[in-house]
């Protein structure tokens, strides 16, 4: 590398480190802010209000509780339609023998404990330092979509369990169970199915197959468990759902959407994302490892050509946000766990949506989720360079504690209401 290109990637090291300081101070305020005004946090999670606060899981529990009387699980008299497969409701069967209210509460502690749980694994399968592993976990549990996701009450943290087990199969050599697993979490999503997809472009067919077979056989176990009718009552309402252009949904056709053009325009790009990042995967299926960033790029691509990507999905997303620090960006990860510590709702106070500069401001998440993806596709592409994880992973001074003093000089002296 010419002493021009050296000097180049140091400015550009040096001004990421600056960003990244900046979004840590800045997350660190917002925090602070937070805690400071307590009933911010703590009056919507302690909220009796099921049918306005925790309206997802309201939705979710009153079709278990149909699944128990032997009723339709689509026709509840829920705020509103329950967009997720019978399976989703299958496994929330127990929570029907609670009262709502308690049933929530109950969910919210497990939901805290998946994810801290799912994290704590992705670090540990990483061999993160004990310090790193900390800044990592507190970046998760400040964030607004957990936050979101608690008091919505909604889903996303099975799912997570889902994907960490798959990647750490996949990571310790055990691809079709690796598959198997994925294929549960698309019975349970159908929206993340591309992510199947990634063992066919490698030209892996045996995990391919295990991956369909594990998504069929489980969205045959819960058709059957909630009764035959409940697979059409299924697909007639998840086709005829449309595409909302709320400030959560952080799509490309949702992006579309919000600017007043059709949703096909941002389906169409999107699709062209997540053809994209499949075909690079493919196309370096020897070098490009499925253990690392892969999955999670072609989950990002997925969540971008999905017709609805809340912003609380980005949950799904950070167990390959921390596996950037032992390729070596760890600023990358800084920035990407600071940022989503804002709220969505800050940009609900603003012009209507006609406004071009309304719907630009209301993009926040989806520009994010974009990030997101861009710096996961650019982890595989370190990868297919030849770069592997460190066997000395760095310390919390590398990730956070370096960025500080850089960030201190360069300072001067609602909620959706469409369906879960």
């Amino acid at each position: 590398m010419s002493p021009e290109n050296v000097a180049s990637a140091s400015r550009l090291t040096t001004a990421i480190r600056v960003v990244a300081g900046l979004l840590v101070l800045a997350s660190i305020a917002e925090v602070v802010r937070r805690w400071l005004n307590p009933p911010l946090l703590l009056a919507p999670l302690l909220s009796n209000d099921m049918y306005n606060v925790h309206v997802d899981f309201d939705t979710f529990w009153k079709s278990a509780v149909a699944i128990t009387h032997g009723t339709d699980i689509y026709a509840t008299p829920a705020k509103l339609v329950n967009l997720n497969p019978p399976l989703v409701s299958v496994l929330l069967t127990p929570f029907a023998a609670l009262d709502v209210f308690t049933a929530y509460r109950v969910f919210v502690v497990l939901t805290l404990l998946m994810v801290v749980g799912s994290v704590l694994a992705v670090c540990s399968e990483l061999r993160l330092r004990p310090a790193v592993t900390a800044l990592a976990t507190l970046g998760v549990l400040a964030s607004w979509p957990l936050f979101g996701t608690l008091m919505l009450g909604q889903i996303y943290p099975l799912l997570l369990v889902g994907l960490v087990a798959g990647w750490i199969a996949q990571r310790r050599g055990r691809p079709v169970l690796a598959s198997v697993l994925f294929g549960i979490v698309v019975a349970l999503k159908p929206s993340l199915a591309p992510i199947l997809l990634l063992a066919a472009v490698q030209r892996q067919w045996v995990p391919f197959k295990a991956g369909i077979a594990g998504a069929a056989l489980a969205s045959l176990i819960g058709v059957f468990v909630a009764g035959p009718s409940s697979a059409m009552g299924w697909l007639r309402i998840a086709f005829s759902a449309s595409v909302p252009g709320w400030v959560d949904n952080a799509s490309l056709p949702g992006l579309a959407v919000r600017f007043g053009l059709p949703s096909a325009i941002g389906t169409v790009l999107g699709l062209v994302v997540l053809a994209g990042t499949l075909w690079w995967c493919g196309r370096h299926r020897d070098r490009v490892d499925p253990g690392g960033t892969a999955l999670w790029a072609v989950l990002a691509a997925a969540l971008l050509f999905s017709p609805i990507a809340w912003h609380n999905y980005l949950i799904l997303l950070w167990p390959g946000v921390i596996a950037l620090i032992t390729l070596g960006r760890g600023e990358l990860t800084a920035i990407a766990l600071a940022v989503p510590i804002f709220p969505v709702a800050f940009t609900v106070e603003l012009p209507p949506h006609s406004s071009v500069t309304a719907a630009v401001a209301r993009s926040l998440y989806c520009a994010i989720l974009v990030g997101y993806w861009a710096i996961l596709v650019r982890g595989t592409t370190l990868s297919e360079l030849g770069a592997s994880p460190s066997s000395d992973t760095p310390s919390a001074g590398t990730v956070v504690g370096s960025l500080v003093p850089l960030a201190a000089r360069a300072i001067p002296a609602d909620r959706r209401t469409a369906a879960p």
